[in-house]
């Protein structure tokens, strides 16, 4: 990578203690823990660690309500972590941070974590000549079919299908779905990147790490020195990452669940995840989402028995931390998502050989052994 490295001597040993000093972190998140005299309006920016910066974008009328994106404050490249949705509510909150942080956008790298749309929606308008789009090499050609192919309308489509939820009286409205709603609409020059390539920003030295799971190219970027990861939608603090299967081309969560164990092995101070708190206790919340999809594991094998059911008869059944009371309240994409979980637990559990799966008419059937 051809980031210019500013080196400093400005380590994150002693960061657990002075993370514990911290007071107020806007909407539930951390707030800098640094004084530096700088001060930005509505509070939709903070300074976290020396020259990093944790912009809110919004993301209206969605439950996860705002998405983190990270800005790295580089020497002769600056670098921007995750965008939000192709929304003008997302732009403009967007296009205010970045002028409020004077940085100039050919300046400016641009890392995407996934290809989903609250990470990736705005890229079209933040990509420039003179500029790089970063992503994992899976998450380009995601991307790129998305833009080709209209691979993501096809997806929900075809999943809107073959879950059941279109044969239960779903609406056939595949493109009301928020990563296909939401998307770029318009081709950029993509830099693909692989387990191991380094991205640098001023003071920061970052490994990729591919952690597919949540979709099939996320990637997160580990600092080893300071001991800090960039998280994505990999690892989150208080809601669980939605492990969805659209298609069933893969075993996402037992692609998930490798991740978190590989992700485990690294020594890691600070969290900073896509989505809610910035956190710390790393292994901790490993540990509980393994333990969350345990009980969610055995939760559907409650529910499946031999009478042969679909995705979304299953995900009518399963017990979501969610405020519906019934099935019937859940809004549409929240059925789709819902859906798509119970279905990457059930193919999971056909790959184990506990469940038997079969198809009728496009539709995916399971039933237990």
């Amino acid at each position: 990578m051809a980031i210019i490295t500013a080196r400093s001597d400005c380590g994150c040993s002693d960061l657990a203690v002075r993370c514990n000093r911290l007071v107020k972190f806007c909407r539930a998140a951390l707030s800098p823990y640094i004084s530096t005299g700088e001060r930005f309006s509505e509070d939709m920016i903070n300074r976290i660690l020396p020259d990093v910066y944790l912009i809110e974008i919004p993301l209206p009328k969605n439950p996860l309500r705002v998405l983190n994106s990270y800005f790295f404050r580089g020497g002769e490249r600056n670098l921007l972590i995750d965008t939000g949705f192709n929304l003008q509510d997302c732009w403009v909150v967007m296009e205010d941070a970045l002028r409020q942080l004077e940085a100039g956008i050919d300046d400016t790298d641009i890392f995407l974590t996934h290809a989903h749309s609250d990470h990736a929606g705005l890229v079209e308008y933040l990509a420039t000549p003179n500029n790089r789009v970063l992503m994992g090499e899976q998450a380009v050609l995601i991307l790129e079919m998305g833009l080709r192919d209209r691979k993501f309308l096809a997806a929900s489509a075809l999943h809107l299908h073959q879950s059941g939820l279109l044969a239960a009286g779903a609406p056939f409205t595949p493109g009301e779905e928020a990563v296909v709603k939401y998307a770029s609409n318009k081709a950029v020059r993509l830099t693909k990147l692989r387990e191991g390539d380094r991205v640098k920003a001023g003071r920061y030295d970052f490994i990729c790490v591919e952690t597919p799971g949540h979709t099939p190219g996320h990637v997160c970027l580990y600092e080893p020195n300071k001991k800090i990861l960039v998280a994505g939608d990999h690892i989150l603090d208080s809601i669980t990452p939605n492990i969805g299967l659209w298609t069933l081309n893969r075993d996402a969560l037992g692609e998930y669940l490798r991740s978190l164990d590989k992700t485990a092995e690294l020594e890691v101070e600070l969290v900073l995840p896509g989505h809610r708190n910035i956190f710390q206790n790393m292994q901790g919340r490993i540990a509980d989402i393994k333990e969350h999809h345990a009980r969610r594991i055995q939760n559907v094998l409650n529910i499946v028995g031999r009478e042969a059911m679909t995705a979304a008869q299953a995900a009518a059944q399963m017990e979501w931390d969610l405020t519906y009371k019934t099935w019937d309240d859940f809004p549409f994409n929240q059925k789709m998502h819902a859906a798509a979980e119970a279905m990457a637990h059930l193919y999971h559990l056909v790959c184990q050989k506990r469940l038997k799966m079969s198809c009728a008419e496009g539709i995916y059937y399971f039933r237990a052994l």
